[in-house]
């Protein structure tokens, strides 16, 4: 197979789910479903955090900032895959491709450490409640959210540079959005230097912020502990049990994509593995954090008993 030189600009094949076509349409319909629900879902809970005083707090801040995240990451890939499963067209452009692969690089690297900040931050809470504001003061979580957009950024600039430099094989992807490990599957040339680089940069931002999490409910679990009441105990858990759920189902996802062997990587199950983070996942913020929080579903009635009067 000849090499295919990414500079002439040609478009990129995305085979997508063609490889299944009796799953095509039960696919099709069920994105759609889960992608307007984390739309509507995401976009309320951006509102009421503006709206409600009471959610003018660090935990809601950054939470804001998830979801916003959630909202453009999605966006990035489904409704690529949504006209990919209707047939219409399988194709993209390259520049197009490049821009996919560097705003969805940017958007779940910026995720993996704002997940991280959360952790922080209720651990402070939980640990430190004395001195809680005083710790997340409006200056560090604007500090700890810009950070955490820039590092993303970087990442992902660095990485996207680095696979778009390698001569692919073919322009046919197996996948149904422009994902880094197909680029690496498709290269013509020896992926190990490279490979070492991306890993790297990975383990940065997934390991990393995965270890501090465990850090901070490792505390945040023997504080609980010591708590008398099983009415506060069960509010703690609560809070931090439903970050949890996201933060395992997130990291879980990215750890099997990204951090094993490009050999071992199985491109099916790459792409089935891929809708779980791309379309199951940001549908969980808005479910975890508004149907088990009592200041949400406050803040929500009040919003529609205005909207009524």
């Amino acid at each position: 197979m000849g090499i295919f030189n990414t500079s002439l600009g040609e478009d990129f094949i995305l085979v997508g789910f063609s490889d299944f076509p009796q799953l095509e349409v039960f696919l099709f319909v069920f994105i759609l479903v889960f992608y307007l629900l984390t739309l509507f879902g995401n976009t309320t809970i951006i509102v009421l955090s503006r709206l409600d005083l009471r959610l003018h707090t660090p935990m809601y801040f950054f939470l804001s900032h998830l979801s916003f995240l959630d909202l453009c990451y999605t966006t990035s890939t489904v409704p690529q895959l949504l006209i990919n499963l209707c047939g219409f067209d399988r194709t993209i452009s390259y520049g197009g491709c490049v821009a996919q692969l560097l705003i969805f690089l940017a958007l779940v690297s910026t995720e993996c450490l704002l997940l991280g900040v959360m952790a922080f931050d209720r651990y402070a809470a939980v640990c430190r409640p004395l001195h809680y504001t005083t710790i997340m003061h409006p200056q560090l979580c604007q500090t700890l959210a810009i950070s955490s957009w820039v590092s993303g950024l970087v990442n992902s600039v660095i990485q996207t540079g680095l696979v778009m430099a390698m001569p692919l094989c073919s322009h046919r992807l197996n996948h149904f959005f422009c994902e880094m490990p197909i680029f690496l599957k498709l290269a013509c040339e020896d992926t190990n230097g490279t490979e070492v680089k991306m890993f790297v940069a990975r383990t940065i931002i997934l390991i990393f912020p995965a270890a501090l999490i465990l850090g901070s409910y490792g505390h945040i679990a023997r504080a609980i502990l010591r708590i008398k009441s099983m009415a506060g105990r069960r509010k703690a858990f609560g809070t931090c049990g439903s970050h949890l759920i996201v933060v395992s189902l997130f990291y879980g996802s990215g750890i099997y994509t990204y951090l094993q062997p490009i050999h071992r990587y199985s491109e099916n199950e790459g792409k089935f593995v891929a809708v779980f983070y791309t379309i199951l996942t940001p549908i969980l913020n808005p479910l975890i954090y508004t149907l088990r929080n009592k200041d949400v579903k406050g803040a929500l009635w009040k919003v529609l008993g205005k909207a009524q009067t």
